[in-house]
């Protein structure tokens, strides 16, 4: 595996360019699938209130050999805990359940813009970084207008905005946006979860041949040379390692425009959630 590179971002902090995703991962058995990619190199670990594993990133932290601080660690706020107060429960009650001290990054999971609580949700984690709780802040699955609306009003720019993307629903110009706003976009989704057709796509898999890679490569790079931080999920060893090793190739002008061509608008969203009609009360 080559040297993991590292993005910076808009509050100086710099963050590894692939992250690992935890959803899914649960009980002994995603420990040790957490443990397994921290020796393979991962060292951005992606989590989530709302995924019912933060005690189990926790503890693949405290088997871990790696120093804390060479971990970046994130989780999310849940649509239920938009609230002020609330929301600093529930950043408190995940550190907790963690058994760290303090995020790498904290994410408002969605916007949930019919509740009408996120400007709200953002105050508290702008307080909770001063506090020492969260280095990073950012937000997912946020809309130009829902980014507008809590930088207006609170002045603070989110660091990130972790984002559907996949190459059926590229979302290309959300991801240019918030370049060009200085916030670093993440995807979620980054291989189309249940469209498991990307991982065998013929024109990807051709691609992939040229360089000895996989489709899932392939689209990892796509990202990284599109200056979108992809986030991956594997719990298989072999692939954990194999989702690392893309930094030794580089895809052509030609080959990241067939990537891009096979966009298929909303009607490639994995789930069809909508950010500004999503509800998400958990």
């Amino acid at each position: 595996m080559t040297d993991m590179k590292h993005y910076k971002l808009n509050d100086g902090h710099f963050i590894p360019a692939i992250g690992l995703g935890t959803i899914g991962m649960k009980g002994e058995k995603g420990v040790n699938e957490l443990t397994t990619a921290i020796k393979a190199g991962y060292r951005y670990i992606d989590s989530s209130t709302n995924y019912n594993n933060e005690g189990v990133v926790g503890e693949a932290i405290r088997r871990s050999s790696v120093p804390r601080d060479e971990l970046f660690i994130a989780s999310k706020l849940p649509g239920a805990a938009h609230d002020y107060d609330e929301a600093f429960n529930r950043i408190h009650e995940s550190l907790y359940r963690m058994g760290i001290d303090y995020f790498d990054q904290y994410l408002i999971h969605w916007p949930l813009p019919m509740q009408g609580k996120y400007v709200e949700a953002w105050k508290a984690l702008i307080d909770a970084q001063k506090l020492g709780l969260i280095k990073s802040i950012g937000v997912s699955n946020f809309l130009p207008e829902h980014l507008d609306k809590i930088i207006e009003e609170t002045g603070v720019t989110p660091a990130m905005n972790q984002v559907e993307r996949h190459p059926y629903f590229n979302n290309k110009d959300l991801v240019q946006d918030n370049i060009e706003r200085g916030i670093v976009v993440e995807s979620w989704s980054t291989v189309g979860r249940n469209l498991n057709d990307l991982r065998e796509n013929e024109e990807i898999a051709k691609i992939a041949d040229k360089y000895g890679k996989d489709n899932t490569q392939v689209i990892i790079r796509w990202n990284l040379q599109n200056g979108v931080l992809p986030i991956v999920k594997s719990s298989n060893p072999n692939h954990q390692r194999g989702n690392l090793d893309v930094f030794d190739f580089e895809l052509t002008d030609e080959e990241l425009q067939v990537l891009d061509s096979l966009d298929k608008g909303e009607a490639g969203l994995v789930e069809g959630q909508d950010p500004n009609e999503y509800e998400e009360y958990v």
